[in-house]
């Protein structure tokens, strides 16, 4: 379950030997809670806050030399970490928030419209409904654009500039979301949290 590391602690920093890696947080029932440095993960095992562990080692930190016992602290940071404790309330949103590259991630880069993929810097949030005519800025009414399409269509619906979309938007699942929102994600996490990602998802294409 846990690393195996020494009992010794030290009130000093942990040496991180290498580049840090996001471990995944989930609560003690298995839910993700938010992707964490290694070092945060490292002084939640200080504290006895980690109540189980998934994945392999991703790091080692070391610190001090304790007098009494002459034992180098050392801690193996697994890439999944369960924690004891109250559960933010904002861990159990259902609606993840939106932002431009969680939606162009969930869309695969590909502009609903053309269909071509296109760079992040090439690319819009186009609301399906336009904010000017009563739309609302959600993941259901937002889709991935390149910018020619986005601004042929204007402020018209899409049979109003005779666009049809090539796919429907959806709402990202809280594992998804995790997705979303990573940036190094390991094959252990990719693993774990893909496995309760719904089937509808464009992340399993």
């Amino acid at each position: 379950m846990g690393g195996s590391r020494c009992n010794c602690y030290p009130c000093g920093f942990f040496r991180d030997p290498g580049p840090s890696m996001d471990v995944l947080q989930l609560d003690v029932s298995g839910r993700p809670q938010a992707w964490i440095t290694s070092k945060e993960a490292a002084t939640l095992y200080a504290s006895d806050a980690v109540a189980w562990t998934l994945g392999e080692p991703c790091q080692v930190l070391r610190g001090g030399t304790q007098r009494a016992t002459g034992c180098q602290s050392r801690i193996e940071v697994h890439s999944i970490i369960a924690v004891r404790g109250a559960i933010p309330s904002r861990a159990w949103r259902q609606v993840p928030a939106l932002s431009n590259p969680k939606l162009f991630h969930r869309d695969r880069d590909l502009c609903a419209y053309c269909g071509a993929r296109f760079a992040f810097e090439e690319l819009t949030r186009e609301h399906i409904i336009p904010v000017s005519r009563g739309g609302v800025d959600s993941w259901m009414n937002c889709i991935t654009a390149c910018k020619a399409c986005n601004g042929h269509k204007g402020n018209r619906l899409p049979e109003e500039a005779r666009m049809s979309l090539l796919y429907l938007p959806y709402v990202p699942s809280l594992h998804e979301d995790m997705i979303l929102r990573g940036r190094r994600i390991l094959s252990d996490q990719m693993e774990f949290l893909l496995a309760s990602v719904p089937r509808h998802s464009r992340l399993h294409a």
